[in-house]
C-alpha cells in the first residue's frame, strides 16, 4: 500500500496508460480521481476501481480547457479532502505529416492538448499540493525529440519536449517545499495512441524491432513507473526526465 490515505489526479484515464494507472494507484491505496474526456470509459473504471474496494470518482472534460484544470483540483479537495499526486498524463498524437503541410489551427490544437494543459494543470495542483504539505507532480512525455526523432509527428515531439523544460523549472521553484516534479518518458506502448501512430502489423513490428528489448510494453509496466514517481520509493529524485522505453534511446541496430 504505497500510496495508503494518497490522494491522486490521473488525467487519460480512459484507456491505456492512465488506464492502468488508476488501477494500480487505487490498488496501491490513493482514492482517484480520473479523467478523461468519455464519460462511459471512466465510470466503467470507476466501478473496476470500487468493485475492488478503491475509492474513486470520475469528471469527464478537455484538460486543455482550464475550468476543467480548475474543476478536478475542486472535486479532489470536496471528495478526498487534499491533493497529494497528479499524474497529468492525456495527449493526443495529433495531425502527422510534414511541417510544411501542417495548419497552424493543427499545430495549436496539440499544443493546446500536450503542453498547455500541463500549464493549467500545474496552476491549480501546486496550491492544492502546498495546502497538503507536499506531493507528485508527474508528467508523460516521451524519448521522441528527447533521445530520437521520428518522421512525422513534430507538433506531438515538440509539445511533450517541452513538458520536460516545465518539469525541470517547477522541480527548483517547488522543491524546497517539499513537491517534486518529475516527467515520465515511455518507449513504445501498446495503447490507442500507439497504435494510431503504427497502424499496420509491419508498422507495429518495426516499431517494436527498435527497442533494445525488441518488444512494445504492456501500459502496466508503465504504470509500475508512474506508481515509484508518485511514491516515497522515489522520495530523492525530482526535476528528472525518467526513460522507461526499453531501450529505444540506446539501441542502434
Amino acid at each position: 500500500m504505497l500510496l495508503k490515505n494518497k490522494v491522486a489526479i490521473i488525467t487519460g484515464a480512459s484507456s491505456g496508460i492512465g488506464y492502468a494507472t488508476a488501477r494500480l494507484f487505487a490498488q496501491q491505496g490513493a482514492a482517484v480521481v480520473v479523467a478523461a474526456r468519455r464519460q462511459a470509459k471512466l465510470d466503467q473504471l470507476v466501478a473496476e476501481i470500487r468493485a475492488q474496494g478503491g475509492q474513486a470518482i470520475a469528471l469527464a472534460g478537455d484538460v486543455g480547457h482550464e475550468p476543467f484544470a480548475r474543476q478536478l483540483v475542486e472535486v479532489a479537495i470536496r471528495e478526498f479532502g487534499r491533493l497529494d499526486i497528479a499524474f497529468n498524463n492525456a495527449a493526443t498524437l495529433g495531425a502527422m505529416g510534414p511541417v510544411p503541410d501542417m495548419s497552424l489551427q493543427q499545430w495549436n490544437e496539440v499544443m493546446q492538448t500536450n503542453l498547455a494543459s500541463a500549464f493549467l494543470a500545474a496552476k491549480y495542483q501546486l496550491p492544492a499540493m502546498l495546502t497538503s504539505g507536499g506531493g507528485s507532480l508527474i508528467f508523460t512525455s516521451t524519448f521522441v525529440g528527447y533521445t530520437a526523432g521520428m518522421p512525422g509527428i513534430a507538433a506531438y515531439a515538440a509539445s511533450k519536449a517541452g513538458l520536460i523544460g516545465l518539469t525541470k523549472v517547477l522541480a527548483t521553484e517547488y522543491g524546497a517545499q517539499k513537491i517534486r516534479v518529475n516527467a515520465l518518458l515511455p518507449g513504445g506502448t501498446d495503447t490507442p495512441t500507439g497504435r494510431e501512430f503504427a497502424s499496420t502489423p509491419d508498422a507495429l513490428e518495426f516499431v517494436a524491432s527498435l527497442h533494445a528489448l525488441k518488444r512494445m510494453a504492456n501500459p502496466a509496466e508503465i504504470a509500475q513507473s508512474a506508481l515509484y514517481l508518485a511514491s516515497d520509493l522515489s522520495s530523492f529524485t525530482t526535476g528528472t526526465a525518467l526513460l522507461v522505453d526499453g531501450g529505444i534511446s540506446i539501441n542502434h541496430v
